[in-house]
């Protein structure tokens, strides 16, 4: 091996090295309980979940509505502990059984990752949505033809050059049958930029991420940043009345 291919390559391994030892991978779940996890309700305080909506079964975080006799608006979100701003979340989900009674048609097979989360404490009682991102995951089994879709309660973003207020966008990556591990990611760089990745592929794209002011929710978390710019927030995973699992659960900080 002549002397410059050798140090190109010496060189190539050894960046190849810091970067594997930079992606230091946390994880959020522990596969056991849900310690670091708290559980917001509609109609309920922070912190009730009397029906048992979110549990831990087989290492895994389950939406069950075993306990349910009727669906009754009990939109539900259960909030990871820390805010983050730069990072990529990372986990798997497969949607299982049938909707519970009562369940609106269009949350068939629906659930989500909200990314950027306003902080739980600040949500009203009766609050259906925290203002955030919602990476919107999916099943094949309500007529909607893909996953890894963006719906944006309280906020707006920049698509493609061009403010974007469309409550929900979609893109173009299909849908996966009941049961079905599928693998979601997601990067989210502060308030400037946000990828959505089904099975290691780029689905989703947007940047500039802004609380809305036309939204009643949003109106009070503008008045206490002093703007609209959405910068960090927490991570929140979603109970929409179709059970829904969760695994493997890690978060990646990434510098500014």
């Amino acid at each position: 091996m002549k002397p410059f291919v050798r140090f190109t390559t010496i060189v190539a391994l050894l960046i190849s090295s810091a970067l594997c030892e930079d992606e230091k991978w946390t994880s959020i779940f522990n596969g056991k309980d849900l310690d670091g996890w708290t559980p917001k309700i509609m109609g309920k305080a922070l912190g009730e979940d009397p029906q048992k909506t979110f549990i831990v079964e087989d290492g895994a975080i389950k939406v069950s509505y075993a306990n349910y006799t009727d669906w009754g608006s009990a939109f539900g979100h259960l909030f990871y502990k820390a805010k983050f701003s730069n990072y990529k979340i990372r986990l798997e989900y497969r949607f299982t059984g049938d909707q519970v009674k009562g369940g609106p048609g269009w949350a068939i097979q629906n659930s989500g990752i909200m990314l950027h989360s306003q902080d739980p404490k600040t949500m009203g009682k009766d609050q259906d949505f925290p203002c955030s991102l919602e990476f919107q995951l999916l099943g094949s089994g309500n007529g909607v033809k893909s996953t890894g879709n963006l719906c944006t309660p309280g906020t707006y973003i920049t698509m493609d050059g061009k403010v974007n207020k469309t409550h929900c966008i979609s893109c173009k990556e299909p849908t996966r049958p009941l049961g079905e591990w599928v693998k979601a990611e997601a990067e989210v760089r502060g308030g400037k930029l946000v990828k959505h990745l089904i099975g290691g592929k780029v689905v989703m794209e947007y940047s500039d991420l802004k609380l809305d002011g036309g939204d009643a929710n949003a109106k009070p978390l503008i008045e206490a940043l002093g703007g609209e710019d959405l910068k960090e927030g927490y991570i929140s995973l979603q109970s929409e009345s179709h059970p829904v699992e969760f695994k493997n659960i890690e978060v990646l900080e990434l510098k500014p």
